[in-house]
């Protein structure tokens, strides 16, 4: 794939002077896509960096926001889905149709819920936040995927509240693998996966390691599971119900008597994808 045709995150034409002397004193490699550099003991690609460095400078957090965390192709849309549904129900209680002009049924979720570095501060430096304000009755909604100790620079101390979901490193690169081939209209080979693979197992991809990454937020939920929720792709698979019920009561909306009785869950269930 020409370097233009590759999304704007995984290129290095948005870099400015001060970030390439920053560049010049990091880490770098490469893996199968192209060039990386170890910021913070992550790798990102250089625009992904410049976003990231974006976001930690200008970002300025209220107090209400949820941030939205995961590592690539592991069940980042789902968390997106699960949330906007959960915060959104109150206002569509007296409705005939509960699920009447809800967002979800208008937008991906992925325009919801924008993320910090392949969205907003990739874009510009200082984005305008206005339609996210938090004059509605739910909170702002931003995704990552930055690690926790990166993504709590740009908090600056905020008591905002941030969800994590992992999955399993094996079953997210084979999402990756295939998701890959489509975006860049590859067949669908071992040799694609292999480099791949390699590049997971040597710890140098795009925001891994893996495991230091899913172990940040795993020790921010140990230190603080008030602010900081560690969720598992496979658990919410095997019991949704249970999952959700678990996600709202952390988001502050927990489900009320009469949603209980009619699992409002397996409602809000509908809006997913299949």
């Amino acid at each position: 794939m020409d370097h233009n045709e590759l999304p704007m995150n995984l290129r290095e034409d948005k870099i400015s002077e001060e970030t390439k002397k920053l560049i010049s004193s990091l880490p770098t490699d490469k893996d199968y896509r192209g060039n990386l550099c170890k910021y913070q003991g992550c790798w990102y690609y250089y625009n992904t960096l410049q976003a990231v460095i974006n976001f930690q400078k200008h970002f300025q957090p209220q107090e209400t926001d949820v941030i939205l965390a995961s590592s690539p192709k592991s069940g980042t849309t789902w968390l997106k889905a699960l949330t906007v549904a959960l915060l959104e129900r109150s206002k569509h209680v007296d409705d005939d149709d509960p699920l009447n002009h809800h967002p979800l049924l208008s937008d991906n979720p992925h325009g919801i819920v924008p993320f910090f570095e392949n969205n907003l501060y990739l874009k510009s430096s200082t984005p305008d936040l206005t339609k996210y304000s938090s004059s509605s009755p739910s909170p702002r909604l931003f995704a990552t995927h930055m690690p926790l100790h990166t993504l709590k620079e740009g908090l600056k101390g905020s008591p905002c509240k941030i969800v994590f979901m992992c999955r399993n490193a094996k079953d997210a690169l084979i999402s990756l693998w295939y998701f890959r081939c489509k975006y860049q209209k590859l067949e669908v080979t071992r040799s694609v996966l292999e480099s791949m693979f390699e590049s997971l197992c040597r710890g140098v991809n795009f925001y891994g390691p893996i495991w230091d990454h899913v172990l940040s937020y795993w020790r921010g939920s140990l230190e603080d599971p008030s602010r900081v929720l560690f969720m598992k792709y496979e658990e919410m698979k095997e019991e949704p119900y249970a999952q959700l019920t678990r996600l709202a009561e952390f988001l502050g909306c927990p489900f009320t008597e009469e949603e209980e009785e009619r699992r409002c869950g397996q409602d809000l269930g509908t809006l997913l994808p299949a």
